[in-house]
């Protein structure tokens, strides 16, 4: 054989439990589930077919069981509407999508991020621009995640890295908007979709608790002792603000697009409140608790470090290998939090005289760590629509070695 493989024994490769495998896009459908049962929410889809994100709403709409309610609208902007509807109404809200979908569901995503309320943009990345290539893969959407709406929309992203992640990436991705009221894009794409690997089933008490409170009544005391609910009143750690249910007696307040007034809600054009609440909702995302890095940095003298996110976790994993059997000193670290990043990655940057970041696309990482951090992080691209592979990768990081 031209090719050959050794495969380890399960033993050894993976901890102790029962296995089955999976792919992307169904492990994020069970993700999904499992986020909606923990938190106690009825899972609420609303959704337009697209490749390759379709297979989440078909797998879906089996689980009727599990409270789940799958709506296949006339387009994304229908799909995204009705998901945000629901959500205002106290579901787990979904909608998933490719980059064309997120280009016409963002008008209604800046509305959830004035709106603060929970609600989960899943879009799993195809080839663009425009139609472009709907079954090749690619990872170029991380900018249009980041800043594709009108006015100052912060919203925070989670990738995942392998097809079995999907899953776990589903269940923080809920954590996030739950916790913080807020929109969360995740961000998958066509060959993690597509993709499977062997996943160990989880048991239920591993999972994480997500229940939140809905408001109950009053919230605030008035001048003159009259109790009142106001619905941009913020929790003090987290800024989210309170989850009131309609129908809910006494919580009636209004919603809409136009800036609210801290606090009551109310239609506000007062330039310095509108400062006040830009600031506060970037805020909000800035504190989102997210776990630190860990470097995977086996010699503790290397001088590369190659820094990655999403579904080139695999390929560079494959390269770091390979050159360290060749007996190069390289570290590794991939992000699962876009926005915010983890707390640590500038210091862990700085630790490194070069740092080269892979992507599948023309460098969208690679310009947000260099505008972010001012360190010198290369680029290696490629947009043909296929993963990166191994040994290319490793010839790439050996001649960033050794230049």
């Amino acid at each position: 054989f031209a090719v050959s493989y050794e495969v380890a024994p399960a033993a050894s490769a993976f901890p102790t439990g029962t296995y089955r495998n999976i792919s992307g896009n169904l492990a994020l459908s069970y993700g999904l589930v499992a986020a909606s049962r923990q938190a106690d929410l009825p899972l609420y889809l609303g959704s337009y077919p697209i490749t390759p994100a379709s297979d989440i709403l078909h797998e879906l709409s089996k689980h009727k069981n599990f409270g789940v309610r799958t709506f296949q609208a006339e387009d994304e902007i229908a799909g995204i509407g009705a998901a945000l509807g629901a959500a205002f109404g106290g579901s787990l809200a979904v909608t998933t999508t490719s980059g064309p979908g997120v280009a016409l569901k963002s008008e209604t995503i800046g509305l959830a991020v004035s709106l603060e309320l929970p609600l989960l943009v899943v879009d799993i990345q195809r080839g663009g621009p425009s139609t472009g290539l709907p079954t090749k893969t690619e990872q170029a959407d991380l900018l249009q995640a980041m800043f594709g709406r009108n006015g100052e929309a912060p919203v925070p992203v989670v990738a995942p890295k392998t097809p079995a992640d999907c899953f776990d990436a589903a269940l923080e991705a809920a954590r996030i908007a739950l916790e913080y009221r807020t929109p969360v894009f995740l961000l998958s794409d066509g060959y993690l979709a597509n993709g499977s690997e062997p996943w160990r089933i989880p048991e239920v008490d591993e999972l994480p608790d997500l229940r939140v409170q809905f408001a109950q009544g009053p919230n605030h005391t008035l001048d003159d002792g009259t109790e009142v609910f106001w619905p941009y009143k913020r929790d003090e750690r987290t800024l989210a603000r309170p989850w009131a249910v309609p129908g809910t007696p006494g919580l009636e307040h209004r919603i809409g697009g136009i800036e609210k007034q801290d606090g009551t809600g109310n239609i506000s054009y007062d330039p310095a409140n509108h400062e006040h609440m830009v600031r506060t909702r970037q805020a909000k995302i800035d504190n989102i608790d997210v776990p630190d890095l860990e470097v995977d940095d086996l010699s503790g003298d290397a001088n590369l470090l190659v820094l990655g996110w999403g579904s080139t976790y695999g390929p560079i994993t494959a390269a770091v290998r390979r050159l360290r059997a060749a007996g190069e000193s390289v570290a590794q670290v991939h992000l699962r939090h876009l926005n915010p990043l983890p707390g640590n990655l500038g210091e862990i940057l700085g630790r490194y005289d070069k740092v080269v970041v892979p992507e599948m696309n023309l460098g969208q990482l690679a310009t947000l760590i260099r505008a972010k951090y001012l360190v010198d992080a290369r680029s290696y691209t490629q947009v043909n629509g296929m993963p990166f592979k191994a040994e290319q990768l490793a010839t790439a990081l050996k001649e960033a070695l050794d230049g």
